[in-house]
């Protein structure tokens, strides 16, 4: 679904300015970066109406999204499936309440992987020399350590489910 679309919007635009030097498939697969976003963003959202979690999805989103961008993560095999898996993981980390001990157990656990693992997958993804990779695993800890400050369990339970990324599991390709 998102790549079809993608492919048929890189296709006009190429149409219409045709001596862009970028190819169909590289402009393919940045607008499939930009609806991948956009879909997650606004069926999280939409969804969130009708719960009325509109807060906690927002703060979800934005802790989810912006460890992820300094330590990396694994990538779903396509771009609908990681749409679906996004969306409904906004939405069910949205409903958890637990106590200040399961925050910081939270926590401290991200803040493990992420030492350990972060920044992961990422050599294809970025054009961040590798010497400041250890500058990204600063930051991620940082990012994640925030919440000992913040004291949200959503956006701790958001950070858990990042840093498991960094691991990886099978069914699923590296970056």
């Amino acid at each position: 679904m998102v790549n079809t679309l993608a492919k048929k919007l890189a296709m006009g635009i190429k149409k219409v300015v045709p001596e862009s030097p970028q190819s169909v498939e590289v402009l393919k697969y940045s607008i499939s970066y930009i609806l991948n976003a956009f879909f997650i963003i606004g069926s999280s959202l939409l969804i969130s109406l009708f719960t009325g979690k509109v807060i906690e999805v927002i703060i979800i989103l934005i802790g989810y999204a912006l460890l992820r961008q300094v330590s990396g993560g694994v990538h779903l095999k396509s771009g609908t499936l990681c749409i679906v898996v996004s969306t409904a993981g906004a939405t069910a980390l949205s409903f958890v309440s637990f106590d200040s001990n399961i925050l910081i157990l939270f926590t401290a656990i991200s803040m493990l992987l992420a030492l350990v693992f972060a920044p992961s997958r990422i050599e294809k993804q970025t054009r961040i020399p590798s010497k400041y990779y250890p500058l990204l695993k600063l930051l991620s800890l940082i990012i994640i350590s925030s919440n000992l400050v913040i004291h949200s369990a959503v956006l701790a339970s958001a950070f858990l489910l990042q840093a498991l990324t960094l691991v990886g599991r099978r069914g699923v390709k590296n970056g």
